[in-house]
């Protein structure tokens, strides 16, 4: 197993959309927890990229994430369900040359779930956000982190993750990081 580091890791936000996160149960929930995710990402220095499904008729990703994305973080459009139909997400991934992949976003049991299975399939680690993904149904959620599971990733919390990219309460983001858990 790939511990996950800042220089190793890439946060992938997944479809928090428009017209997607008000069909979902608690999405509410699913926005502060990504929020803290991408903050708390940008603290520590990890990467991320954004993808939405299909934007012309789903919208974009939601103006109260997009505040948190740095100028650095691509958004990617995608008509396939996995991240990895979409050559363009590809190419931003081959270019930052990471081994573990932190998914959040919805639903977890279509697009997360694709995803996650074809980036275990390329030799990724992959950890999920388990407060910060969620489906239309309760069940479909729980269904889609079971099969991650039993895919090989690990399903955690935002906060074991951020505490896992920290390390240590000697590191630079530690006081801004654990503020944003508080």
């Amino acid at each position: 197993m790939i511990f996950p580091t800042k220089d190793n890791s890439l946060l992938v936000m997944v479809d928090l959309q428009t017209k997607l996160l008000p069909v979902v149960v608690d999405p509410e929930k699913v926005i502060r927890r990504a929020e803290i995710m991408l903050r708390g990402a940008a603290e520590i220095g990890v990467d991320i990229i954004v993808t939405e499904q299909y934007p012309k008729g789903l919208g974009n990703t939601l103006p109260e994430l997009s505040t948190w994305l740095p100028d650095s973080a691509p958004v990617v459009a995608k008509s396939s369900f996995s991240v990895f139909g979409t050559p363009e997400f590809c190419t931003h991934l081959l270019s930052r040359k990471r081994e573990v992949l932190i998914f959040i976003g919805v639903e977890t049991h279509v697009c997360l779930l694709q995803s996650i299975l074809d980036a275990r399939s390329k030799g990724y680690e992959v950890i999920v956000a388990a407060d910060a993904v969620s489906s239309r149904k309760e069940s479909d959620k729980q269904w889609g982190l079971e099969a991650a599971r039993a895919a090989g990733a690990w399903i955690l919390s935002c906060e074991a993750i951020l505490f896992m990219l920290l390390r240590d309460s000697k590191n630079p983001a530690f006081k801004a990081v654990s503020g944003l858990i508080k």
